[in-house]
């Protein structure tokens, strides 16, 4: 493991920082995507240092997960200087909430483009290094309202759906490449984010989960790891649902 690169998009975030610091924590070289534009980079340094200091030696990779020509420069600074990505988690995401009547065409293009055609540009520009190398895994963490939709998430749902048949079509072209590809479908996870929600408003989200609470951080990212590892090398062109319970199918 502690030869593999793992790199996880969107990685500085609330779910992404829990996932490298579990990756980083099995061994692997994780790698954090993020997008100066968006985070600036003596904020992802100090994130990269705080966790550092925590005991995770995490590494960072500025790149628009959205544009192809950035990916390729991202990428090929990633293999000169920490290696060939050997693990893909396809986290990046953004909401751009509205009813479609309301929608604007950028509020469907931006989610789209963070949401989908990132997973393309990143799996794209991993894949052939997987095949030569004879291994792989590429995780993409999709959301339960791509499988049961949500109001005013057109765009939202579309783009998490997608991923399932992305993932469904390239397991079956790289499956006996020994390169996996499945998706994880989190339900209401407690972020920071969500927990900085009013308390009434939280309790109405809790009492839809059959188990009672939301999911943590940590159990996503243990699903991640699992997929990621040895153990997980029979399952491919599946979705994980971690959602207590909230879907079913």
């Amino acid at each position: 493991m502690a030869n593999k690169v793992a790199l996880v998009t969107g990685g500085t975030g609330g779910i992404g920082t829990v996932m490298c610091k579990r990756l980083a924590k099995d061994g692997y070289k994780a790698v954090a995507n993020y997008y100066s534009k968006v985070v600036p980079t003596a904020d992802a340094e100090k994130w990269r240092d705080d966790l550092r200091k925590e005991g995770y030696d995490v590494h960072i990779a500025d790149g628009d997960v959205t544009n192809f020509a950035s990916c390729a420069d991202m990428f090929k600074k990633i293999n000169s200087e920490i290696g060939q990505v050997d693990i893909l988690v396809n986290n990046a995401g953004i909401t751009r909430d509205a009813p479609l009547h309301k929608m604007t065409e950028q509020q469907w293009y931006d989610v789209i483009n963070t949401n989908l055609n990132s997973v393309f540009n990143c799996s794209r520009l991993v894949i052939e290094g997987m095949i030569a190398k004879g291994w792989g895994r590429i995780i993409n963490i999709s959301s339960v309202n791509g499988q049961k939709g949500a109001y005013g998430q057109t765009n939202y749902s579309s783009a998490k759906s997608a991923m399932y048949g992305f993932a469904k079509s390239l397991a079956l072209e790289v499956a006996k490449k020994g390169i996996t590809v499945n998706c994880i479908s989190p339900g209401y996870i407690g972020t920071s984010m969500v927990m900085a929600i009013k308390e009434e408003i939280r309790e109405k989200i809790v009492a839809q989960v059959p188990v009672g609470r939301f999911g943590s951080p940590e159990e996503i990212a243990n699903m991640v790891s699992y997929l990621a590892s040895d153990l997980g090398a029979y399952i491919t062109g599946a979705n994980m649902a971690v959602n207590g319970g909230l879907h079913m199918y």
